[in-house]
């Protein structure tokens, strides 16, 4: 009987506490202001777990801006709207991470002027450009999938866009498995997620392929180029950080997070073959 006790108990404790990774984790990648109950270590450690669902969620939320927005305004009105909107949600934080690391890549020629970079607030050249190219190809991207594709054909381009929002977090966690944060740094790959075990990847992977195995049926040519498309992205991204930094930064994190989501929306879009 004590056992049975102690096993519930040990159950009960278990779920509160990935109940609360994924708290943290919706704290992390939105603004929308769930909790006052501080992170504590665990909640901290295990909540990239649940990134790839907070981004399906937020994704869900910009499918239906689209689509409401479209009743009423041309296509690429709505889009863009839609995506504004998306930014108050997420407090722009991928965005924000594509301009400092433009800027600490394309201006920083050693590790400590990298980080040094990466570390201020102002935005140069570098990261205004890159912050730009990055939120046009977005934008441009989502208005001609729903030109490619009826926007009647509600199911078809919303399972686009939320595997662009559920697989590029998922990329983050494949990162941060690959690559060890930057000791002696405050970032979130420190604070947050420590060093990933395969663990961690096959829990967010349990959000992921649901949405890609349905991709892949709607649009088999593009989901494969997705692959390709990602794999060389890990690979050409993993390589920089180690070459350049030899660890992994928040920074880092957030900006592969939003290539991982232009790959898929680029991929989705791609004529070849027909």
């Amino acid at each position: 009987m004590t056992a049975s006790v102690s096993t519930v108990t040990s159950s009960t404790n278990i779920f509160k506490q990935q109940w609360w990774a994924f708290i943290t984790a919706i704290q992390f990648l939105t603004r929308v202001p769930i909790s006052s109950r501080a992170a504590d270590a665990q909640s901290l450690r295990d909540c990239p777990r649940y990134f790839p669902l907070v981004g399906g969620m937020i994704s869900v939320i910009t499918v239906g801006l689209i689509w409401s927005t479209s009743l009423v305004w041309l296509i690429w009105l709505a889009v863009m709207v839609s995506l504004t909107l998306e930014l108050r949600l997420t407090g722009a934080m991928h965005e924000d991470a594509v301009a400092d690391c433009c800027d600490a890549f394309g201006g920083g020629w050693t590790r400590e002027r990298v980080l040094e970079i990466m570390k201020d607030s102002r935005l140069g050249t570098y990261g205004v450009l890159g912050l730009v190219s990055a939120v046009a190809i977005r934008t441009g991207a989502t208005i001609h999938l729903l030109n490619v594709i009826d926007p009647n054909e509600l199911l078809h381009w919303a399972v686009v866009l939320i595997a662009s929002g559920v697989i590029g977090r998922w990329v983050i966690l494949v990162v941060m498995w690959l690559v060890p944060p930057i000791e002696q740094r405050e970032s979130l790959s420190r604070d947050v997620g420590q060093r990933m075990t395969l663990k961690d990847v096959f829990i967010g992977s349990v959000w992921m392929v649901p949405v890609f195995v349905l991709w892949m049926y709607l649009q088999p040519w593009q989901a494969l180029a997705g692959i390709v498309g990602l794999t060389i992205l890990v690979i050409w991204f993993r390589g920089l950080v180690l070459i350049k930094l030899r660890g992994i930064t928040g920074d880092c994190l957030g900006s592969v997070g939003y290539l991982g989501q232009l790959v898929i929306l680029l991929a989705s879009i791609m004529r070849w073959p027909v």
